[in-house]
């Protein structure tokens, strides 16, 4: 199919688009929806102004959409984005969250889109084992829970990191991939990018248990860079 890719710059919507080209799906374009309201349910919101860099590493076409981060404003938001282009159908990120799953289905189903989710209901652990193997690149940008504190800000999810967040999980309960609402991640490379996204600049805001790292400056880099020879 030909599909549009919603795309927030994290690691599990890299992975969702990653997984359909594996499948044989083609991506048209990726779609990032823009909440005006940090608090937004539907979508993630830390550090979208980088995605566009992203856009151009893996050469696919961005359309984005402003929303007011309402459940309403997000799903008008999605519509304006979706209608009219040229796809079958879109690929979504959605791991667990009923919430999301329902209502990316009630709009894609009312502009007569199909909804690919590979990752929908798969075993968490073993999905951040394989996006890492995979060769996805992503830093933690946003710490909401607890036992995540202000020294994972700007973390890579690599091999330690999900050996820690399990270690937290069998503590907390938290979820190791952060589907619960516990962290946001910032995808720095993968498999699609032809250059990485270098971040030049940033920003820690923490207020009492929780924090975002936000990025102020940003550019793609070379493979060099990325520890490539």
């Amino acid at each position: 199919m030909r599909l549009a890719a919603l795309y927030s710059g994290g690691k599990d919507s890299t992975m969702s688009a990653y997984v359909a080209l594996q499948m044989g799906h083609e991506i048209a374009c990726l779609v990032s929806i823009l909440p005006e309201d940090s608090g937004s349910w539907i979508f993630h919101t830390p550090n979208l102004d980088v995605v566009p860099l992203i856009s151009e590493s893996m050469g696919i076409p961005l359309v984005s959409a402003p929303s007011t981060g309402t459940e309403e404003g997000d799903m008008e938001a999605l519509a304006v984005a979706l209608e009219g282009l040229d796809v079958e159908g879109v690929v979504t990120g959605a791991l667990w969250s009923d919430y999301q799953w329902d209502r990316i289905n009630m709009v894609c189903g009312d502009l007569g889109l199909k909804v690919l989710s590979p990752l929908w209901r798969k075993d968490q652990d073993m999905l951040l084992d394989e996006m890492i193997s995979a060769g996805i690149s992503a830093v933690i940008v946003g710490c909401y829970a607890e036992g995540l504190g202000r020294s994972w800000l700007g973390r890579p999810i690599d091999a330690a990191a999900a050996e820690d967040l399990r270690a937290l999980r069998s503590r907390y309960g938290i979820s190791v991939m952060g589907e619960g609402g516990e962290y946001e991640s910032l995808t720095l490379d993968s498999p699609m990018h032809s250059r990485p996204l270098v971040i030049t600049e940033s920003e820690v805001v923490w207020k009492k248990d929780s924090g975002t790292l936000h990025v102020r400056a940003s550019r793609l880099g070379s493979r060099r860079e990325a520890g490539e020879p």
